[in-house]
């Protein structure tokens, strides 16, 4: 009887698959309680804007996505002043920026609506090599404006200062361009990025190079420089010891939809600040 001979050998390797895995899988873990508020909400959140929120954006969307598969949320970059244009023309839903709306925005876009999560300083940074590691707020303006231009007259090496800054719709650029270069020059020869992460590529593989990004995006790819005897940290940021701070901002036209809401309070939640940290900036919530 070969049949029932197989039907019994297939029943007991099952029976035995069963017993060497022990209890049948537990059912999913159910959402955290900060998820749970999207129960019962679908659709798609288009977000766009400063590149030093996109670790925060991208693991709140992986979280949100993971607990609720009828939500899709896509992240994008473009710097500031993109994010707070496509929010005021309604391209997308969330415009980030880290900088505040200017008088020219608020008048465009009325409706817009700032929701701060987060502080962030902005770091001068060079190849981790460099001996150079720290500077004065004056030896930095000069190194911007093009007035320095070799690394020997900071105590580097005899070589020449490879300058790198931000595109003009950078948020970052702007708050360094106020707090440290007090609105002074930056050279017209100064190489430009885009982001945040193309400042930390390009810094990691240029020696000669100097430039600025998102504290947050600091690590030993690059090597920090201390202004005026004051290391760039998130806590030195936080203490206001560290003079080069902002807030990082969610902007929305008008009142949100109920899932982008629902967004805005995950990313300000207890789970969406342990977030924030993780990515190296202080929640503001």
């Amino acid at each position: 009887m070969p049949h029932r001979t197989v039907a019994f050998v297939v029943l007991a390797s099952m029976l035995a698959g069963l017993s060497a895995c022990g209890e049948p899988a537990a059912p999913p873990t159910p959402p955290s309680a900060d998820l749970a508020a999207f129960e019962g909400l679908e659709g798609t959140i288009h977000i766009a804007g400063g590149t030093a929120h996109i670790p925060v954006m991208e693991e709140a969307a992986k979280r949100i996505q993971q607990a609720w598969p009828s939500i899709r949320i896509t992240v994008g970059g473009g710097g500031s002043g993109v994010g707070i244009q496509k929010a005021g023309e309604g391209l997308v839903d969330i415009g980030n920026a880290g900088r505040a709306l200017k008088d020219g925005e608020r008048s465009k876009y009325p409706d817009l609506r700032s929701h701060a999560f987060a502080v962030d300083g902005v770091a001068v940074a060079v190849h981790p090599s460099n001996p150079v590691r720290s500077l004065t707020t004056e030896q930095a303006r000069l190194v911007f404006a093009g007035q320095i231009t070799s690394w020997s007259e900071l105590g580097g090496p005899d070589r020449s200062i490879n300058l790198y800054t931000r595109d003009e719709a950078s948020g970052t650029r702007e708050v360094f361009w106020k707090k440290l270069l007090g609105k002074g020059e930056i050279a017209t020869g100064a190489n430009v990025v885009t982001s945040n992460g193309g400042m930390k590529t390009a810094l990691a593989s240029d020696e000669s190079g100097l430039g600025y990004l998102s504290i947050g995006h600091v690590d030993d790819r690059v090597g920090p420089v201390a202004i005026d005897g004051v290391e760039p940290t998130q806590e030195n940021a936080k203490s206001g010891s560290y003079p080069i701070v902002r807030r990082l901002y969610m902007n929305t036209r008008g009142e949100p939809t109920p899932l982008v809401a629902a967004f805005l309070a995950y990313v300000r939640s207890g789970e969406g600040a342990t977030i924030t940290e993780s990515a190296g900036y202080i929640p503001t919530r």
